[in-house]
């Protein structure tokens, strides 16, 4: 138990003000005001940063039942501390230390081993596979998914319960010099793993040394006794024999002095066997690995090593290695059957990992019904009926109406002994109390209905997936029960080319631009065009939690759909039709207006003696010469403004630079600025009042920093791809192409390739893969002829002849690895956009935007 009472000895503060209940007890650690949940025992952490601040939120929260807080220090509370009467507050210099100090002191009381990971690459695979490994020896408390940050580490290790687990497994992810020293402080391992030390994070450090020696923080202090590493990477070799630490370590060269030598010995497609000799503990064995790829091979190879360290009989590690499974760390969101909308979170299921998955349904706002079908959730190390008791209370923040059990454990406990299930024949129930008491899977969601069934088979036999029509659906499975079944029976059945958009990536994008703009700055979103062929709902969706300010879209349809969606965020329109208005006043858009035809339209839509229409956003062209007021337009646009103010809300005055992007053009750029300051001041003037302006896209808010007026309107950044020429090392992809490799043909020498025989004969042989991707899809037709490229096992494929409408082909000849099914990345990780734009003249805009919609969007999120 830890009480609120205790932190300001902990945090050495005192109370700013004390709780209404003097033992109030703290039970959940808060960051997010949209992640309440249970507000009973939710310590609130007003944690700021360069586009956000936690302070601003305390309203919605003391509102939501949270009762307890820490603040930093000075900063105003909003209403003051009388407008928190039942509230405690702790008031430090940082909330985030706070934090760290808390979850400190909980792992403190845990007496048990705990494991740190850290390293450049495959942290979350060797932690979530040693998890799999030692779980029949364990019960194991461990970071879920990669949540290894300043604020994920802390809030992993709070999970740690010293009554129940006998091992934690945490990993430690850091960016820049001083972050893993503070981590170190939270997990306190006594064991560690060191995985790769590669290139990733550099940008933070002055040199690879510096980061290396910063990871290696993470194995000081008395407690520590031993660090799992590879021999072989000579830099972290040295390093930790500098720093003297315990060590036991493992090489894949014959010869060398590491306590575990692995001779491989054969890897074939999806398996590698091994040799192991472990001299110390005089043992000799052979393993086969489930994997054949390096990364995998590696990753077990750390996992193999801490087994042997263990003394597991070599059969019984062989018996859990066959049982290792791909991680796919990833939550999928996917369109389903009847208009129904998936998240796919089948890898495994334990309450930290379903807490995460709900907090992706709650963030979703498309209209219908919240669904989620869980399975039994495995090695929670609770009874039954506290495990399931859990598991309800987590429901209610994530507006789940409806829950279909699998699994017997599941089923036995929703129908526990005071308890009965009304199935009606309409396979919906609902729960009713044989002696009069409340259901406690009822006591915060009266509504809930459920369905329970012994196995996935039985669900599957009486599924009826117009059942779930228009809802959101969350799928969430321990892999046993396998509940890609499911998946594939709810899911529409579409095109099987594939553009995977990563969620992740967009808001670490989101982010980094945040971080350019000065306090204050509003930012607007592109998301026209799809959101750039990503997909407008789903990026609006992520947008709307992220807090943006304000989305735009090109055409009123584009904006209707995002309402009828359940999108809130103010939505400006830049290419309104005259008989739009009305549509416009409906579903609450607002009106980009570039000319006096335009603002007729709108006055005529809108006569004195109806309701306000939308507020408009006033377009001058300082140079584009594309739409928008003239400056000549001045005086004219004034004097209007002046008789018809009380019926032309501004919401903002706007312009589009021309050249932002083009440092060639900069003494142009700085006329347009200029011309927009003198335009913008006048029309205030003539208002009687500001109102926001904005100017700049995504590389002006790089490039024109004083330039950032109130807003600022972001689009191509976000979706990855650098417009300025110098920040791309900063943005991640956010869009991956890939299909498949439908057929693959050996050609003998002299013969041609597709339509026109344009896939000119060669004069030896080749083999030559049909992709099952063509111009229909979005493929552009210029590719042909070798100026395309596609990323087959890891090495680049040219394409072969014309560009056919649904397929087009590739020269494998080279990838003798290369099968039907395997897959072929068109862009992405490895296959740059800016770069395949390039090789057939046109802008990284056109090859996302010209994406077909019959493409397939898999949305994917860490």
């Amino acid at each position: 138990m830890f009480l609120f009472s205790a932190l300001p000895a902990l945090l050495a503060r005192p109370l700013l003000q004390a709780p209404a209940d003097p033992a109030a007890e703290v039970r959940h650690l808060l960051l997010d005001s949209r992640r309440v949940g249970l507000p009973a025992g939710a310590l609130f952490f007003a944690l700021r940063g360069p586009s956000h601040n936690g302070h601003r939120y305390l309203p919605d929260l003391y509102a939501q039942g949270v009762r307890l807080f820490v603040v930093e220090e000075g900063a105003p509370l909003p209403g003051g501390l009388a407008a928190y009467p039942q509230a405690g507050f702790v008031a430090v210099a940082s909330p985030l230390a706070a934090l760290q100090a808390v979850a400190a002191a909980h792992r403190a009381t845990f007496a048990g081993p705990v494991f740190g990971i850290t390293g450049s690459n495959g942290k979350t695979i060797v932690k979530e596979w040693l998890t799999q490994l030692l779980s029949p020896d364990e019960d194991i408390c461990r970071s879920p998914r990669s949540y290894n940050s300043q604020v994920g580490v802390p809030l992993s290790v709070w999970e740690l319960l010293p009554d129940r687990h006998t091992l934690g497994i945490f990993e430690a992810g850091i960016s820049e010099v001083g972050e893993m020293a503070r981590l170190a402080a939270v997990i306190q391992p006594t064991a560690g793993i060191f995985t790769t030390l590669g290139t990733a994070h550099d940008a933070g450090f002055a040199s690879g040394q510096e980061k290396l020696l910063e990871k290696l923080q993470l194995f000081q202090g008395p407690q520590f006794k031993c660090l799992f590493y590879c021999y072989d990477q000579a830099p972290v070799r040295h390093a930790v024999a500098s720093q003297q630490l315990p060590g036991f370590n493992w090489t894949r060269h014959p010869g060398q002095p590491a306590d575990i030598y692995f001779a491989l010995d054969q890897s074939t497609s999806g398996s590698t066997s091994l040799h192991a000799r472990y001299a110390g503990a005089g043992l000799e064995a052979a393993f086969t690995l489930p994997f054949s790829d390096e990364p995998s091979v590696e990753n077990a190879l750390h996992c193999l090593a801490v087994l042997l360290h263990r003394q597991l009989e070599p059969a019984e590690i062989q018996r859990r290695l066959a049982r290792l499974h791909p991680v796919a760390m990833r939550l999928e969101m996917k369109l389903g059957r009847h208009d129904s909308y998936l998240l796919d979170d089948t890898y495994n299921n334990d309450l930290a990992g379903l807490a995460l998955a709900l907090n992706a349904l709650a963030r979703q706002s498309r209209p219908g019904r919240r669904t989620l079908i869980l399975s039994d959730v495995l090695e929670s190390g609770l009874s039954g009926t506290e495990l399931y008791a859990r598991v309800a209370a987590l429901l209610p923040a994530a507006g789940v109406t409806r829950l279909v059990g699998i699994g017997e454990e599941i089923s036995r406990e929703l129908r526990i002994s005071n308890y009965e299930l009304k199935i009606p024949a309409t396979g919906e129930a609902t729960a009713a109390s044989k002696t009069g008491e409340a259901n406690p899977l009822l006591i915060t969601n009266s509504q809930l209905l459920i369905n329970t069934y012994p196995t996935t088979e039985a669900f599957l036999a009486q599924l009826d997936p117009s059942a779930f029509a228009r809802e959101v659906i969350l799928i969430k499975g321990a892999r046993r029960f396998g509940f890609e079944r499911i998946v594939a029976a709810l899911q529409a059945q579409q095109h099987g080319t594939v553009l995977e958009v990563n969620l992740d990536a967009l808001s670490h994008n989101l982010q980094h631009y945040r971080r350019q703009l000065k306090p204050g700055t509003k930012l607007m979103v592109m998301v026209k065009a799809f959101a750039y062929g990503a997909g407008s709902y789903e990026v609006a969706s992520l947008l709307e939690f992220q807090r943006a300010d304000y989305l735009a879209v090109a055409y009123p349809d584009e904006g209707v759909a995002l309402r009828e969606a359940g999108i809130s965020l103010p939505i400006m329109v830049m290419n309104p039709a005259p008989d739009s208005f009305g549509t416009l006043q409906h579903y609450r858009l607002e009106p980009e207006i570039y000319s006096f035809e335009m603002l007729a339209g709108y006055l005529a839509a809108f006569p004195p003696t109806a309701s306000p229409g939308p507020p408009i956003h006033l377009k001058l062209d300082t140079g584009m010469r594309r739409l928008g007021f003239d400056e000549a337009d001045l005086p004219a646009l004034v004097a209007l403004l002046g008789q018809q103010a009380a019926r032309l809300p501004i919401a903002s005055v706007m312009t589009h630079l021309a050249a932002a992007d083009d440092d060639a053009h900069d003494d142009f750029t700085q006329t347009q600025l200029a011309a927009f300051r003198r335009m913008a001041t006048a029309l205030e003037a003539a208002l009687g009042h500001a109102v926001l302006k904005h100017a700049l896209n995504s590389a002006g808010i790089l490039r024109f920093p004083e330039a950032h007026f109130d807003m600022v309107r972001l689009g191509i950044g976000l979706y990855g791809v650098d417009a300025s020429g110098r920040d791309s090392a900063a943005l991640r992809p956010v869009s991956q192409l890939r299909t498949t490799i439908s057929q693959i043909k050996t050609l003998p020498a002299g013969h041609t390739v597709g339509y026109g025989r344009r896939g000119a004969a060669s004069t030896s042989e080749r083999r030559i893969a049909t992709l099952a991707i063509g111009y229909a899809d979005g493929y552009d037709r210029r590719f042909g002829n070798g100026a395309g490229l596609a990323l087959i096992h890891g090495q680049l494929a040219p394409v072969v002849g014309s560009v056919c409408m649904d397929m087009c082909m590739v020269d494998v000849t080279h990838i003798a690895q290369a099968r039907a099914g395997d897959v072929a990345l068109l862009f992405g990780e490895g296959l740059p956009l800016s770069e395949l734009a390039g090789r057939i003249g046109t802008i990284a805009y056109e090859l996302l935007t010209n994406v077909s919609e019959r493409v397939k969007r898999v949305f994917v999120s860490e």
